[in-house]
């Protein structure tokens, strides 16, 4: 095979070679809230735009969540689950999926509700210490709630596997040009027979879908573990090599749905209190959940609403200056 020919091959069949990803921080390398959490259950606990949903487990199931450099090779990190508490027996009604939830006005390209609507492939690695069917699927926030889902294998225990899997087009409606929730990207842990029906096409969603093809159980067996990293979703029908960004572009990127100060910020007196304004890296996706860190606690936090979303005051009833407050800010989806 030529030199031209094996560059071509691992070239993209649509789009420009920057830009292709439509995941943010799918390497897993941004982590603002901690490395590690354990009894990890609902929320975002550890990696950047990673969520976690445990829905009805009600036999006390605990898992740590952490960001390792255990990585395949090219990549530097990867998001570990690992179960400290089993589950005694799964009913029919529960369920455990880590989640991305992606802006609708970043998947306009894929062109939902319009004849010229694209496939898009998703692909990541995965590892973990069992074997069988897991879940992945797209919920789409059009039509009322739209949901495609696959199974996917994991062949071999304890082994960095590529995976890649195609969706297919949707053209009956539009996911919404805004800054809202547009998709939900689910990879499932395990399911109750009532969220673990497969279906390849998009269909109204009920919940019996939202983990399709889900037969292992992650939740059975202490000690078990598994792990993801180089999540890319992408236009188109074919999967290209991950897309690599830069620390500080993915951090950028993460920030504007998370950010945690960790800088002293300094009030200074004004008149009978003391005050401040300080920015955040990026603007935030909407006016953010602010919250201290640590240092003293102002009498008042708020995230303001012009430029839009890019900076916090910090108001001190108190006429002494240099009141301390590190943050955090919380536009997540």
């Amino acid at each position: 095979m030529s030199n031209a020919r094996k560059i071509a091959d691992n070239l993209p069949t649509e789009g420009s070679l920057s830009g292709r990803n439509m995941i943010i921080n799918g390497g897993m390398t941004i982590a603002q809230r901690n490395t590690q959490s354990t009894n990890a259950g609902n929320g975002y606990i550890t990696v950047d735009r990673i969520n976690h949903e445990l829905k009805n487990a009600t036999d006390n199931l605990t898992y740590t969540t952490e960001q390792v450099t255990d990585a395949p090779v090219g990549f530097s990190k990867s998001l570990k689950l690992t179960v400290t508490t089993a589950e005694s027996a799964l009913a029919n009604d529960e369920f455990g999926r880590i989640y991305y939830v992606a802006e609708g006005q970043d998947l306009q390209r894929i062109g939902y509700g319009t004849s010229a609507c694209k496939e898009v492939t998703l692909s990541f690695y995965v590892k973990s210490s069992i074997t069988g069917n897991f879940s992945a699927s797209i919920y789409l926030v059009a039509s009322g709630g739209v949901i495609s889902s696959q199974a996917y294998t994991i062949n071999s225990a304890n082994t960095w596997e590529r995976k890649i899997l195609t969706f297919p087009t949707y053209t009956t409606a539009n996911v919404p040009n805004t800054n809202a929730a547009g998709m939900y990207l689910n990879f499932g842990l395990f399911a109750g027979s009532n969220w673990n029906t497969a279906s390849s096409t998009f269909i109204a969603h009920t919940g019996a879908h939202l983990l399709g093809g889900q037969a292992a159980n992650f939740a059975a067996v202490n000690g078990t573990t598994w792990q993801i990293t180089g999540v890319q979703l992408e236009a188109g029908p074919q999967s290209t090599p991950f897309e690599h960004r830069s620390y500080t572009d993915e951090f950028l990127r993460c920030a504007r749905y998370y950010f945690k100060n960790l800088a002293p910020v300094y009030t200074t007196q004004y008149g009978s209190n003391a005050i401040c304004t300080t920015e955040f890296p990026v603007p935030m996706r909407n006016t953010p959940a602010l919250s201290v860190v640590s240092g003293t606690a102002p009498t008042a936090l708020a995230g303001n609403s012009y430029a839009p979303h890019a900076s916090m005051y910090v108001y001190h009833a108190s006429s002494t200056g240099d009141a301390v407050s590190n943050y955090q800010a919380d536009a997540e989806l």
